[in-house]
């Protein structure tokens, strides 16, 4: 059953997709003035990854690169948040046909329903999910959890928006339009 899922191109994909995820979240991420969080370009990689290779990679480039990048940086892993990067790849990823960046064309219309989902999956994640699951699991306190989560939210939200759609109008522009073939005389 697994053997069909992944293909050898989207295992590598997530290798290097989630060595790429932590170079980002520990060399070019901005601090905040907000305790543990700072504003994250690994979310705009992520983003193109999960567009480019489906759910499956997204959430495990956001899992994986999440949880190394914290065993690594901080010397343990918060749960909480990884699973946020997980299901955020994973949403994006499954939303993706939505603005099949395939057919070579990264419209408007299709660059507003790509913000659209990321806004969407990274409202839920950091929102809701994140602060949850810090309560749930680490006994944290409400209103500092909820503060995190709305500055990782909205920061995550920007830079995707920002950088994400920059990088995903760089990489339709490599794809083949639809109507491209000319007939040779």
């Amino acid at each position: 059953m697994f053997k069909n899922l992944l293909s050898i191109k989207t295992i590598v994909a997530i290798g290097i997709g989630a060595a790429v995820f932590i170079i980002l979240a520990k060399f070019v991420a901005i601090p905040s003035p907000v305790p543990n969080t700072s504003i994250q370009t690994a979310y705009a990689f992520l983003a193109l990854m999960a567009v480019v290779f489906g759910p499956i990679a997204g959430a495990l480039i956001g899992l994986i690169g999440h949880a190394l990048n914290d065993a690594i940086t901080y010397g343990s892993i918060w749960w909480s948040w990884v699973a946020v990067s997980m299901f955020v790849g994973f949403l994006i990823g499954l939303l993706a046909k939505f603005f099949s960046i395939e057919s070579g064309i990264f419209n408007t219309s299709k660059v507003i329903r790509f913000n659209i989902v990321q806004i969407i999956a990274q409202g839920i994640g950091w929102f809701l999910i994140a602060p949850t699951l810090d309560i749930l699991i680490y006994a944290e306190p409400a209103n500092k959890v909820f503060t995190q989560g709305f500055v990782a939210g909205i920061s995550n939200i920007i830079t995707v928006g920002v950088i994400g759609t920059i990088l995903l109008l760089a990489y339709a522009k490599t794809r083949k339009q639809d109507n491209s073939l000319q007939k040779e005389l």
